[in-house]
Parts: C-alpha cells; sequence; structure tokens
C-alpha cells in the first residue's frame, strides 16, 4: 500500500489493531468526558510530573504546532508549505493557552478540521486521476520516479507543486498494484495454478477502494481522537515515550502490558470491499469455542449490546470496529456475517471471555545437542532456550506476572539439569521495571541491577536480594527492537560479566521510565472522570550499573550476528524529540567478573568461522546491505520496465535462495534428527512428568489463521528444527562458553 494510504491512519495512533476485536474497553455508557478539563489538567500534569520540568512557552508552543502536523502528515502529502506558514501565523505562539485555558475541544476540532478538508480534497483529487486512468491507463514509460518515504523531505511549496507529488502518489499505487498482480499471475503460472487474482476488480477500482475506506476513517473520527492528537503532540515534545491515551486505548494498554485480554478472540482485517475479515480465531478463545465464526468471514454490522440496534461497519477503520465488538465479561455481542464459503448472510452471538494470550508470554525449550568429539566419544550439551516476549504484569489486579513465570521456566530447567541458556529478547519492547529487577537477581543473585535518576538529580539504586536461581552458561539475544526494560536486564548482565549480549549492533537506546496517572485523578469534583484517559508521563531516566545510560546507545553486542533487522533505521536516534545520553557515576558494591571477557576472544573467533560458512546468515547480510542501498537511494521509478527490473533483484536472489534451502534444509533436518533434540518447556509443562518435543505446530497453536492464495504460491520452506538461524548460532556460541568454562 502507498504511504499516502498508511499517512492517513498514522495519525490515529491506534497501536494494536491487527488483535484489535481481542480488547474488551470500558463501556461507552458513561457521560461525555470534559475534553477542555482533561487537557487544562494534562498540561498541568506534564509540566509538573514529566523529568525535564520544563515549563509552557511561545518556543514550545511552536514545536506543539511543528509536532502535530508532523504526526498527523507524516509523509508530507497533505499539508504545503503555505499552509505551515498559515498555521504558525495562527497558533505557533498560542497552541499550548487553548490546553491552559480549558479549550482544548475548541483547539483539536480547528485543527482537525483543516486536515480534514485537506485530506478530502486529495483523495477526490485521486479518485478523479483514477477513473480517468481506468479508460486511458498511463504508458508508465517516462523517466520519472517516486520517493520511498517523503518524511524527512520538504513539504511541497504551494497547491501546485502538491498536485504533481499527487499525480506522482496515484502513478505509483497503480504501477505498484499491476506490477504485483503481473508478478503473481507469472508465479501462478510456473506452480500450474490458477491466478488467485483472476477475479479481482482491476487496479483502480481497488485503489479506489482503499481510498473510501481512507475517507470514511477520516469523517468518523471523534473528538477522542481529535483531542488524542493534539495532546500527544504536546506529550511528544517533550520526549517520543510521554503519551495521552484516551479511554479506548487505556483499555487497551492495561490489556496489553498484562498479556491478557477480554473479548471474542479474533483477529481482524481491513478488506478492500469495506467489510471487516476475520483473519485469525485465537485457540480456546470464545470465538473458537463458539464455532461458528469462520476464517475468511466478513462481518458487516455489529449490535453490541445485543439489543436489536445494529451498527453498518462498511468501511469503518478497525478500532471503531472494536469499539463496538468490545464489553464486559460474560456478556454477548451480535456480529452479522458473510460467509467466505457461500455469501449466505447469518447472524452469530458470541459470549465475550477472556482470550489466551499464549504467544505473549514467556516460554521456552531445552535443546540437547549431541556432538561427536575427536575420539569418536559423542558429547551431549543440555542448554536451554527462554523466550521473553515482554516483562508484563497486570497493572489493575497483579495476578500475572512476568517475573513469577519465568521462575518457573528456570525452575523446571534446573530439575533438567541444564547447563546453558539462551535468553532470547529480540521482540521484547519492555515492560514493567520492577519484574526486570526480579528477572535480573535470577542469574545474579543479590545487588545493584539498575539506577533510576529523579528531575531533581537524586539517583537511587535498584537492588535485589536473595541468591541466584540459575548459575549456567548465558547467551542475551537482542534486536534493534529490544527496548526498555529488556536494555536493563541485557545491560546488567553485561556488567555483571555474567552473560554474552549477541544480536544487532545495539539495542533499541530507550533510557527513560514512564509513570501511568489517570486523568480522572486529577479532575475536580464538578466535571465527569470517566472516560478522561491515562497520561504515560517520562519522570526517570534509568542508567547501567556501571553508570552508562541506555538512552539512544542501547547496549552494545559482545558478538554481533548478520540479522534480518540489521538494516533496518530502527531506535531511538530516528525519533524525533528525543532525550540525550549521559552519564553517572557506576554503583557500588558489585564486582564484574571477568571469566567472559577472557573467552570472548575465543567465542568470536569461533562464531565468526560458523557465521561466513553459514549460508542463511550471508543471506542475511545481502538482504541488509539491500535494505540499506534501497533506503538510502530513497526512490521508485514510474517506469514500468525499470519497476519491474528493481522487482526482479529480489525476486530472484530470493527464488535462488528458495532454491539452495530446499536441498540444504532436508540435509540439516536429517543432521539434525541424529544431532539435536528440542524439547517444548511452555508455562503448561512445567509439572509434566515427561516433557513434549517441540514442533513447528507449536508456533500455530495460539492462533488458527486465514490463509493468503498468495503465500500459498510461494513454496514453503521451514528452517529446522524449531529453530531460526541467529538462534541456532546463539546456541552454539552457549555450547562453546560450556567448553571453555
Amino acid at each position: 500500500m502507498s504511504w499516502f494510504l498508511k499517512s492517513a491512519r498514522l495519525w490515529k495512533a491506534v497501536g494494536c489493531a491487527a488483535l484489535a476485536a481481542m480488547v474488551s474497553c470500558t463501556s461507552v455508557g458513561y457521560a461525555a468526558p470534559d475534553y477542555d478539563m482533561i487537557g487544562k489538567r494534562f498540561a498541568e500534569v506534564l509540566q509538573n510530573s514529566h523529568f525535564s520540568r520544563v515549563k509552557f512557552s511561545a518556543e514550545l508552543y511552536e514545536h506543539f504546532l511543528d509536532c502535530y502536523l508532523q504526526m498527523i502528515d507524516p509523509q508530507h502529502l497533505y499539508f504545503t508549505e503555505e499552509d505551515v506558514q498559515m498555521l504558525r501565523k495562527s497558533y505557533a505562539d498560542s497552541f499550548g493557552d487553548y490546553l491552559l485555558a480549558g479549550e482544548t475541544a475548541k483547539l483539536a476540532q480547528s485543527l482537525y478540521g483543516m486536515y480534514s478538508e485537506r485530506v478530502l480534497r486529495h483523495i477526490a483529487q485521486a479518485e478523479e486521476m483514477l477513473k480517468r486512468y481506468e479508460k486511458n491507463p498511463p504508458a508508465f514509460d517516462s523517466d520519472r520516479s517516486v520517493p520511498r518515504t517523503r518524511r524527512k523531505l520538504p513539504r511541497a511549496k504551494n497547491n501546485a507543486e502538491l498536485d504533481q507529488v499527487w499525480r506522482d502518489q496515484v502513478e505509483d499505487m497503480l504501477l505498484t498494484e499491476i506490477c504485483r498482480r503481473e508478478n503473481v499471475a507469472r508465479l501462478a503460472a510456473e506452480k500450474g495454478k490458477p491466478d488467485p487474482n483472476a477475479k479481482e476488480p482491476s487496479p483502480a477500482e481497488k485503489i479506489l477502494a482503499r481510498l473510501k475506506r481512507v475517507r470514511m476513517e477520516v469523517q468518523e473520527a471523534d473528538l477522542e481522537d481529535m483531542v488524542s492528537q493534539v495532546l500527544n503532540a504536546v506529550a511528544h515534545v517533550y520526549d517520543p515515550h510521554s503519551d495521552y491515551m484516551g479511554a479506548r486505548e487505556e483499555k487497551a494498554f492495561k490489556d496489553m502490558i498484562k498479556a491478557s485480554l477480554v473479548g471474542i478472540g479474533a483477529q481482524l482485517k481491513e478488506d478492500d470491499d469495506g467489510s471487516t475479515r476475520i483473519d485469525g480465531i485465537v485457540k480456546g478463545g470464545p470465538a473458537d469455542k463458539n464455532g461458528q465464526l469462520k476464517l475468511g468471514d466478513h462481518i458487516v454490522a455489529v449490535d453490541s449490546k445485543g439489543d436489536g440496534n445494529w451498527t453498518d461497519i462498511l468501511y469503518m477503520s478497525i478500532d471503531k470496529v472494536v469499539n463496538l465488538i468490545r464489553g464486559k465479561k460474560d456478556v454477548p455481542v451480535k456480529l452479522r456475517v458473510q460467509s467466505a464459503e457461500s455469501g449466505d448472510e447469518r447472524i452469530i452471538t458470541i459470549v465475550r471471555d477472556e482470550v489466551p494470550m499464549t504467544e505473549s508470554i514467556a516460554s521456552a525449550r531445552i535443546v540437547d545437542m549431541h556432538e561427536r568429539g575427536p575420539q569418536g566419544e559423542v558429547r551431549t550439551y543440555r542448554l536451554g532456550i527462554l523466550t521473553l516476549p515482554s516483562f508484563y504484569i497486570d497493572m489493575d489486579k497483579g495476578a500475572v506476572q512476568c517475573a513469577s513465570d519465568v521462575r518457573l521456566l528456570l525452575t523446571r530447567m534446573l530439575r533438567e539439569k541444564v547447563q546453558g541458556l539462551v535468553v532470547d529478547l529480540r521482540t521484547n519492547g519492555g515492560g514493567s521495571l520492577n519484574e526486570v529487577r526480579k528477572m535480573v537477581g535470577f542469574f545474579t543473585g543479590a545487588g545493584p541491577v539498575v539506577q533510576v535518576k529523579e528531575a531533581r538529580g537524586q539517583v537511587e539504586r535498584l537492588t535485589v536480594s536473595g541468591g541466584a536461581l540459575f548459575r549456567g552458561e548465558m547467551v542475551v539475544l537482542t534486536s534493534k527492537g529490544s527496548a526498555s526494560a529488556s536494555e536493563i536486564f541485557a545491560g546488567a548482565m553485561k556488567d555483571y560479566g555474567r552473560a554474552v549480549i549477541v544480536g544487532d549492533e545495539r539495542t533499541y537506546g530507550k533510557g527513560t521510565v514512564q509513570v501511568p496517572h489517570s486523568l480522572g485523578d486529577f479532575m475536580p469534583l464538578s466535571s465527569s472522570r470517566e472516560g478522561a484517559g491515562l497520561i504515560k508521563v517520562t519522570v526517570q531516566k534509568f542508567y547501567r550499573i556501571n553508570g552508562a545510560s541506555t538512552q539512544l546507545k542501547g547496549v552494545s553486542s559482545d558478538i554481533e550476528l548478520p540479522t534480518i533487522t540489521s538494516g533496518l533505521q530502527i531506535g531511538e536516534g530516528e525519533m524525533d524529540y528525543a532525550m540525550q545520553y549521559d552519564a553517572i557515576a557506576p554503583a557500588g558494591r558489585y564486582v564484574q567478573s571477568q571469566r567472559i571477557a577472557k573467552m570472548l576472544p575465543r567465542l568470536r573467533e569461533l562464531s565468526a568461522a560458523r557465521v561466513k560458512a553459514d549460508r542463511d546468515l550471508q543471506n542475511n547480510v545481502w538482504y541488509a546491505n539491500y535494505r540499506r542501498r534501497i533506503l538510502d537511494e530513497n526512490s521508485l521509478s514510474l517506469n514500468k520496465e525499470k519497476r519491474q527490473a528493481q522487482i526482479e533483484e529480489l525476486r530472484s536472489f530470493k527464488k535462488a535462495s528458495d532454491a539452495d534451502r530446499k536441498v540444504r534444509y532436508e540435509k540439516m533436518a536429517h543432521d539434525d534428527a541424529e544431532h539435536l533434540t528440542v524439547y517444548r518447556l511452555n508455562l503448561s509443562d512445567v509439572s509434566a512428568q515427561d516433557l513434549p518435543l517441540a514442533t513447528k505446530e507449536d508456533k500455530e497453536k495460539f492462533m488458527r489463521e486465514a490463509k493468503n492464495p498468495e503465500d500459498e504460491l510461494e513454496e514453503s520452506i521451514d528452517y529446522p528444527s524449531t529453530l531460526d538461524p541467529v538462534l541456532r548460532e546463539s546456541l552454539y556460541i552457549v555450547r562453546d562458553m560450556v567448553d571453555l568454562r
């Protein structure tokens, strides 16, 4: 999808739309929130609580406006430089005053009105062009090109320049869809299968349907949406991680951080025909137990309260559909559904309930690695993998805690006599500071874990007591996506000399602590507190026990591996208004072991030799270099022949790589059957007498997902033994550590 289609949605900051239907939010039956008072209290809490303690000023007001415009128009497709200058004259010296004067709603509606007018005008312009192209398609033989992203490019000076930008955008969308269909048709012919796009509407019609959804999303925005964007623009000027969450997002945030949801247990996806498609069904969830909802079915209307009042949801945004499907546990919701198989329409009633989110909680595997020595002897290494998607906790009840779950898994690993462990934090974006503090102690024993600095400069050293739970060899596997609490954990392991840090060059680089406050607690008695939302504000910076901040710099790897994320531009340094790096004095009463430092040169030498010979890891090198090149070039040709050549470069590499992998993976699977045994260790397995063997189906146990006809044309070649190349190399590093100790 083109960047301009995405940009119209980014301003909403919906977040977890992919699993949106699982979310249950607060009932919409409360009195309308007082957004003017909410804005006023938000401004007061932000100024008084934020780490910087910076007060509102004329200089900040201009940044508020700039941040707002960048958030609603990140690709610079709606506002010209002339527009920006006009808005600066009106709001650059007064933006914050609207909040302080209790006129937040007025400001939000005024700004959104201008945004809406421009979006709708350009959508209409694009629709007219597409209708003309339907009758008289472009030749696509020019030497023109469009940028892949306009985020860092100057805005168009005036409407005439912006009109040309849109002509280029429409041609890009059309050419992208045409090339996609031709490539799918060619692949289908090669496989001797029918073209999945044969019954699709024309490329222009398909794009017109997408534009219609964007228009509907813009038109259906409510005051909560509008106010949220204004308040977030203000918060993000203080730093990228301070936020305002309206009632809908507040509930979603709490569900996410506790890794537990209440809803129907279905994954939703927008369809080009305007309906909402069932793209996944959680196994064991309410929809799965009900049995009537099928993969691929289309929801066209929702009766949220079961009282016969139906809401047509055609072309409605996912978050608005969620708001209708949501509700309290044990309360039914009715869905009007069109069958994916017959097209028949039927009504389904599903009782909302707790949804198991097993893919979001800690899990583990145990790997027996059988190696033959120089004298023919066989030595078995028993190694563990601990996968931790986040440091989750139930903010309301405290019943769900990451550290408690990890303790159970580690205790079973000790019972299984695991010698070494890989802690996989590659997708871990953070979570509870207290949970990560407890987890560090599982591996280091008593001592300092992290240092926290308050706004006034006081430094508190957070410690943990008790003895270590696991004393075996350790690798902490990270990526550019490992952030916040993950960086506290990785930094502590590095500072204690407790583990080898492996992965991307460095982690994300978020070294700040946010505390959520319910704005309802700050509202006057005369105002409604319901629906006031949440302010998440940065109140502290955290530092490793060696005194270094993780802010911007992250935690560097001891052994860097070629990964699929190494070529991506991800990290705190890519964020606007990021706080700066600094350092403080090291914490006392901790000793860094030099044992791992002494073995690191040999570990690097052994790993480098394997990486050089590993074709999968070398493929990652190619992909990383390819991504860096196209990001640097930032250009897509509008010449069809050149565009196909750009596509063919990646397609040819993938085709050759797939052919090579098919042969190699058959041999690897055969060798693994002799040398590797992988056991599953989920929380449900910790008390089992014997651990089950891990299978590739374990990953699919959480959800049944709809199959994409285009994906089925691609030959599925799974990496052997439920591992991946980077994880396998991490296990080899742990094995080397066992040998070298």
